[in-house]
């Protein structure tokens, strides 16, 4: 199955947000509590898209099978630190989790960083989330250690996180 990868426009805000929430509400099953993923709104994490759509420095890929919208990745300069770039998302939908989505959305992501300059790219992922763990790792991105509490303050809970990076 092949993924095509483009930029993000304002058109894809809506279908972006429902794969969203689909892949959170899946990947953080058993992870985060089942009332919280059950409360995500499709609408809200759309208007937030449209909140950030047009930042400077923020960059969001597509990808699509078959004209259909299947993920995407948004990155761009480190929140913590001005010299790295930092991969802030990537989720694709559950019913496409094994296609090339994601290493699609991951590669072109590592691509832009590295031709913006970028001397490296650094990534937050929840140290109990293995398979997250498991695709940066074969993608080529080590842990560097540094530990991070994950807020979900409107459920009350903070979950350890870690750090991963790698040189582009």
């Amino acid at each position: 199955m092949v993924t095509s990868i483009r930029v993000q426009t304002e058109a894809d805000f809506d279908v972006v947000a429902a794969v969203h929430v689909r892949s959170i509400q899946a990947s953080y099953a058993g992870l985060l509590p089942a009332a919280h993923l059950a409360s995500l709104d499709p609408v809200v994490f759309a208007e937030r898209r449209r909140s950030l759509h047009g930042r400077p420095g923020l960059h969001t890929l597509i990808a699509e099978q078959d004209l259909r919208i299947v993920g995407f990745a948004s990155f761009g300069l480190d929140r913590d630190d001005p010299g790295p770039g930092e991969l802030y998302s990537i989720y694709v939908d559950p019913g496409e989790w094994g296609t090339d989505a994601g290493w699609r959305l991951f590669a072109e992501a590592r691509r832009i960083l590295k031709d913006d300059s970028y001397p490296e790219m650094r990534l937050w992922v929840l140290s109990a989330n293995e398979r997250a763990r498991r695709f940066y790792e074969r993608a080529g991105m080590t842990t560097d250690g540094v530990p991070a509490p994950h807020r979900l303050l409107d459920v009350g809970i903070e979950l350890p996180k870690l750090r991963y990076r790698a040189r582009l």
